[in-house]
């Protein structure tokens, strides 16, 4: 707990820093370890039910293990109409993994977005916050490999 210690520090212990704190949290751990957030709790005097509550809320928050690589295809109208649920079967094809999975070893997690404000490049993939626009269904495999997918 030395790690979340170190986080509530910084923010002063302040429960109106709730989100703040979650996201350094998630980013330190790559999710929301529910002994963190039972810690949390305590040390801000806030309901666990409250944390979760907003933890839930976010989809940017993970109570689950997240891979070392987080996957995210736009489904949006545009990225939609482009191609992008093909792509989604490519990488649940290539990773053996549905949305919101994580591959066996830890590699790899996929989510699916409604929008991620670039539909003029869709449809479009992101890997770790690196943006690829106009993906193809050939392209899927060889951006993976980028990022360790034999």
């Amino acid at each position: 707990m030395k790690r979340l210690e170190r986080i509530l520090k910084r923010h002063g212990n302040q429960r109106s820093f709730l989100i703040p704190i979650l996201q350094d949290i998630q980013a330190e751990y790559n999710y929301l370890p529910q002994e963190a957030l039972e810690h949390l709790s305590r040390k801000i005097d806030i309901p666990l039910s409250n944390i979760y509550s907003t933890a839930t809320f976010f989809k940017a928050f993970s109570l689950k293990p997240r891979g070392k690589h987080l996957v995210t295809v736009c489904l949006g109208t545009a990225c939609h109409v482009r191609g992008g649920p093909g792509i989604v079967e490519q990488i649940e094809r290539i990773l053996g993994i549905r949305p919101g999975g994580t591959t066996d070893d830890g590699l790899f997690t996929l989510e699916t977005v409604n929008c991620l404000g670039c539909c003029a490049l869709g449809p479009v993939m992101v890997v770790d916050k690196k943006y690829f626009g106009k993906v193809s269904l050939l392209q899927v495999k060889k951006i993976l490999t980028e990022y360790g997918k034999n």
